[in-house]
């Protein structure tokens, strides 16, 4: 009799058994999907019970990530509020852009935005943005919570700096 030789994956679309390489690979194409799909959920929703342990209310907050986009829909109370929530999601690992879609009740001047660079002190922010380095309580204050320690800033970091009153 001897050796035979035949189409490797072609048995799988004549019986119907087992499948080709091209359907495995489109399987686990759709399965890596669904989890990043199912992965992004989670972190949408870690995001929006982090931000409600915060202290940070927003009435009908929803965050959606859609691989490194964050969309934040809901009405916050006031400017503060809207943009310490933009903090918070943008200065999570694996999110590079935060697309706000939320609405403000109790409208208020925008604050200005710094990322922090390598050197950076919350002084020399300060200095920079307000010309006094002693105003950085200021911007401290206007990161809490999401900073605990006016020393532990890091680089890349977004910050909000108020305008002073």
């Amino acid at each position: 009799m001897g050796l035979f030789s035949f189409i490797k994956n072609a048995g799988a679309k004549v019986f119907g058994i087992g499948k080709t390489d091209a359907e495995e690979a489109a399987e686990k194409a759709a399965e890596a999907a669904a989890a990043e799909l199912k992965a992004e959920a989670a972190a949408a929703r870690n995001l929006e019970e982090t931000i409600s342990d915060l202290g940070l209310e927003v009435e009908n907050l929803k965050v959606h990530i859609d691989d490194d986009t964050a969309t934040i829909s809901g009405a916050a109370y006031d400017q503060t509020t809207k943009e310490k929530v933009v903090l918070v999601v943008g200065n999570t690992n694996g999110i590079a852009t935060v697309d706000d879609q939320m609405t403000v009740e109790n409208p208020e001047p925008e604050a200005q935005f710094h990322t922090v660079v390598s050197g950076d002190t919350l002084g020399k922010i300060a200095k920079k943005f307000y010309g006094n380095a002693m105003k950085y309580p200021v911007i401290f204050e206007a990161n809490k919570p999401m900073l605990k320690d006016p020393d532990l800033i890091y680089p890349g970091q977004v910050l909000r700096i108020p305008a002073l009153d």
